[in-house]
């Protein structure tokens, strides 16, 4: 090959998109056994360390747009585990809330998620050092692609 830089060897974005991909894949009978996708199960997240928020603000927290927010946000709440309303200083907003159900199901997700998780990784080499190294570097390169 005349280009070097272009082997998939070479490339952090194919391990990035692989480590990635795998690591939802793992997550997948985890979320199968709560009846949510990884995408809600990142809502969820938000709306558990701070519930009751705009959408745009649940967006920008998760580094997406707000139109690929919002139908995740109409099938959560379909699913019973939010409810949206409208800001009452600004009409326009969209405020989200947990509901019961979608409060519930922090504590099930945290019996079920970083045990089966842990099970997963058991045998990788890294260590929780290491672990805390590799978000700190990937926090970095966010950060870095998020200027550009």
């Amino acid at each position: 090959m005349a280009h070097a830089e272009l082997q998939i060897d070479n490339q952090i974005c194919f391990r990035l998109y692989t480590a990635a991909r795998l690591i939802t894949q793992a997550y997948t009978p985890m979320f199968s056994e709560l009846g949510i996708t990884y995408p809600q199960y990142l809502v969820l997240m938000v709306l558990w360390e701070k519930d009751t928020q705009p959408v745009n603000d649940i967006a920008h927290r998760l580094l997406l747009e707000t139109n690929t927010v919002t139908p995740l946000l109409q099938r959560m709440e379909k699913l019973g585990l939010v409810c949206r309303h409208k800001g009452e200083q600004d009409k326009r907003q969209q405020i989200v809330s947990l509901t019961e159900k979608g409060r519930a199901m922090e504590e099930r997700a945290c019996e079920l998620i970083p045990a089966g998780m842990g099970k997963q990784l058991a045998a990788c080499p890294l260590k929780p050092k290491d672990y805390h190294h590799l978000a700190q570097e990937l926090d970095a390169l966010i950060e870095t692609l998020k200027k550009n």
